[in-house]
């Protein structure tokens, strides 16, 4: 998004072992996931639309997910700097899993200072030809080498640099370079 304009997809199928439930922060222990529930239809029903995936409120994992980020990244240079602008994706109850992703994705452009993009999809294409096809980017079981550029990381004397975290790993540690940071990382992995 800090280099390419980007079309989100709103109508595909929900896939599980995905990063649109989960994501990887930086702990003392090394690299932890946080892992947002859903409701499963399966059954007759079978598959859903990304887009009707409900989350599953009855586990605190809301709770968890900040007290988690608190741990890990309070000693971190901006923690405190973001840590009131993130609060809302913690205290709000979201019904809907694409909800709270697009609602966590607008926070994060905002902080970065940049545009939330709005343009989605209308309709699913299995090979879409107007544009660069990223969405294998949401497979978590895709082993990607994107090859970062390492930055100081909390716990970075224990584990050296933990590449393939969340933007929140970024943002905590790098504060306002964030945006610099991500503008300077080569995308030949995209091949796009």
């Amino acid at each position: 998004m800090a280099q390419r304009a980007i079309i989100w997809e709103a109508n595909d199928n929900y896939q599980k072992q995905t990063y649109r439930n989960r994501c990887y922060v930086c702990t003392d222990q090394g690299r932890q996931m946080l892992n947002i529930p859903i409701k499963h239809v399966g059954g007759e029903q079978g598959r859903q639309k990304y887009s009707e995936v409900r989350i599953d409120n009855t586990y605190g994992w809301q709770r968890q997910h900040f007290k988690t980020l608190q741990t890990a990244y309070r000693s971190s240079p901006f923690f405190e700097f973001y840590e009131d602008h993130l609060a809302t994706l913690f205290e709000t109850e979201f019904e809907f899993l694409l909800a709270f992703n697009f609602k966590a994705i607008e926070i994060i452009c905002s902080l970065l200072g940049m545009d939330f993009p709005l343009e989605k999809t209308m309709k699913y294409e299995t090979k879409p030809t107007q544009m660069v096809d990223a969405r294998f980017l949401v497979n978590a079981k895709t082993a990607l080498d994107p090859q970062q550029e390492p930055y100081t990381q909390v716990f970075s004397d224990r584990h050296g640099f933990v590449p393939n975290c969340s933007i929140l790993d970024l943002l905590f540690n790098e504060g306002t370079n964030a945006l610099d940071y991500l503008k300077r990382q080569n995308l030949d992995f995209l091949r796009a």
